[in-house]
């Protein structure tokens, strides 16, 4: 997905708030805004939104001297979803349909995005937990089903930090034997690492991989050779947030994207409404979205 010009004061707005995030210095945060500004003004439009953000927060790095800036932001957030999944896992056993539950509580989950809220609350959480248990969605899950059920390797990009904790609800429905999970190769906003797996017990489920790159989604080309071999060899891949969907969604081969969409310029290319939940295959037409504006 090339990026749009509604893009770009996202992202003048998203290096304000990692800066100020990661440092009280307004040298260093004019210092940012004005090689963003120039950064923008260069940048290639048919690139992807995550290609600039990669760019913006490898110069936060460089400029703050944090490899992590948003380390504490992720654990709070792996604490917040470890101390709700209990009572999710619940939700999943009791249900008449828990495949439909989990993918529900999956969406939940990407809520837990700096990238589009960097203010996001504990409160909001839950009430992403309780709008995605009860919104409209409308669709039959016969198709995600019989593919998970019918592939034998499955590889799931994960997103974000907390986010992984609401993955392993649907890792569980989809048999944790045959999952790999990706995680990022290093640090880039609140997106999961191999650390974030390890500190939320996600390592003890699956085998957890990471994809050699520090883009906040899957841009092949900057991924590691092991990475992308990976890839080309699983029989399906489930691709979690919009990243990932801004990254692969014209990639040619079987994907499910399973995201919120968070913001009018997703929505808009989903053709749904913005804070839909959104499970869509890569090349078929069938989408299965639930409407924020409705409940059932």
């Amino acid at each position: 997905m090339k990026t749009f010009f509604d893009c770009i004061a996202c992202f003048v707005r998203q290096s304000l708030d990692s800066v100020r995030m990661t440092t009280p210095d307004e040298a260093i945060h004019e210092q940012l805004l004005r090689e963003v500004l120039r950064t923008l003004g260069e940048m290639d439009m048919h690139l992807s939104p995550p290609a600039m953000a990669q760019r913006i927060h490898r110069l936060i790095r460089k400029m703050t001297g944090r490899d992590d800036p948003y380390r504490s932001v992720k654990d709070r957030f792996n604490r917040l979803a470890l101390d709700v999944y209990p009572e999710l896992e619940a939700r999943v056993e009791r249900s008449a349909n828990p495949l439909e539950t989990a993918v529900r509580l999956t969406i939940a989950g990407n809520v837990i995005d700096m990238g589009v809220n960097s203010q996001l609350t504990d409160e909001q959480v839950h009430e992403a937990i309780d709008h995605a248990l009860n919104a409209t969605f409308e669709a039959n899950l016969a198709a995600f089903g019989e593919a998970t059920s019918n592939a034998g390797d499955i590889l799931y990009l994960a997103d974000n930090a907390g986010e992984i904790v609401f993955d392993r609800l649907l890792i569980e429905q989809l048999s944790p034997g045959k999952v790999t999970v990706a995680v990022k190769g290093s640090p880039i906003i609140n997106d999961a690492t191999i650390e974030d797996a390890e500190a939320t017990g996600l390592t003890e489920l699956v085998k957890v991989v990471d994809n050699g790159s520090d883009a906040p989604g899957t841009i092949l080309d900057d991924c590691s050779d092991a990475f992308r071999r990976r890839f080309d060899e699983a029989d399906l891949v489930i691709a979690k947030g919009q990243g990932n969907y801004e990254t692969l969604s014209e990639v040619g081969r079987d994907i499910f994207f399973i995201l919120k969409a968070k913001c009018p310029v997703i929505a808009r290319d989903l053709d749904c409404a913005v804070g839909s939940l959104v499970l869509r295959r890569s090349g078929a037409k069938e989408t299965i979205e639930g409407d924020s504006h409705t409940t059932r």
